[in-house]
């Protein structure tokens, strides 16, 4: 039996896909274009809820690959335990590090140069100078120093900021210098003038930028979040805005959509971009290579590329 092939995108429309799998187009709809007891290579349909992603995990009792095409595993997590012992579940590493790095580098720089303000007065009318703050001379602390983190830091290093200060989950070098474990955050967040959140959701990083990391962030500093809302505890930051004592950009929120009546769309000093990160015109050429290489390899037995975990192991 030729085994089944689920693509977000209309296999069609990819061109050197490998031959040999049955491809079907399932992008979330009601209706499965097949029995997913027959699906062998799973491909999560982007930018749906989770809730879209994990429902046919249940039944796709022959799966022996998910593959993500977001950054991370998150919206697929809660139905790992629904899937077999050993099906490798993969990320989109590679797809969308120059998106989501220039949409941090944006939101920083139109944060400290004030460029919401700037809208405001041209749609009334009205001039506003005076100095704002420089991107150049800033430390910039990037938490979750992963491939985003490392592409966020090359479009840094052209603006002349003072220093790149590295954290991810464990301790490394780098031929840039020092990585930190997060364990240091508490003592570098006082030094840093832009603190930018690029990590992974997991049970250690949920609220991990809560009351006290707010807190220990010096008077008039930046926040980007540019990984995922619930990285950043919403209460906490709303308390700390509304002192005026930081500022915040924020690429996603907790809750996500924000609802039209949710008090951090009027927070002073915020700027909120709808998690458009990743949906860019660079998604779909990257994304489709990294599927026909991936099939590829999984056709011909060869090693998968981005797999963060198996099913049935510790962790999973």
């Amino acid at each position: 039996m030729t085994a089944d092939v689920w693509l977000p995108i209309p296999p069609e429309e990819i061109e050197n896909l490998p031959a040999g799998p049955n491809y079907l187009f399932w992008n979330g709809e009601r209706d499965y274009p097949a029995d997913p007891a027959d699906c062998h290579f799973y491909v999560v349909p982007y930018m749906k809820p989770a809730e879209v992603a994990v429902r046919p995990l249940a039944e796709l009792s022959s799966v022996q690959v998910v593959q993500t095409l977001s950054a991370g595993i998150d919206n697929v997590q809660p139905g790992l335990p629904r899937l077999r012992p050993g099906v490798q579940v993969c990320n989109a590493r590679g797809v969308h590090e120059a998106s989501t790095a220039e949409l941090a580098l944006t939101l920083i720089l139109a944060s400290l140069r004030g460029i919401p303000d700037f809208v405001r007065g041209q749609q009334r009318g009205e001039w506003l100078g005076g100095f704002r703050p420089a991107l150049a001379d800033k430390s910039v602390l990037i938490v979750g120093y992963g491939s985003i983190g490392s592409a966020i830091e090359d479009r840094l290093v052209p603006f002349e900021v003072a220093r790149v200060v590295r954290v991810a989950r464990s301790a490394r070098t780098t031929e840039r210098g020092p990585v930190h474990p997060l364990t240091d955050l508490p003592a570098l967040l006082p030094e840093a003038d832009v603190v930018v959140l690029i990590t992974p959701l997991t049970d250690s990083t949920r609220g991990l930028a809560g009351a006290d990391f707010l807190a220990r962030m010096k008077d008039g500093a930046l926040l980007v979040n540019v990984a995922r809302g619930p990285v950043v505890d919403t209460k906490a930051l709303l308390a700390e805005l509304e002192t005026g004592r930081i500022t915040a950009a924020l690429d996603v929120t907790d809750p996500e959509p924000l609802p039209a009546e949710h008090p951090l769309w009027h927070a002073p000093g915020v700027l909120i971009s709808p998690h458009v990160g990743g949906p860019t015109s660079a998604f779909r050429p990257r994304a489709e290579r990294l599927l026909v290489d991936q099939l590829t390899r999984f056709l011909n037995r060869e090693p998968l590329r981005n797999v963060i975990l198996r099913t049935g192991t510790t962790g999973a």
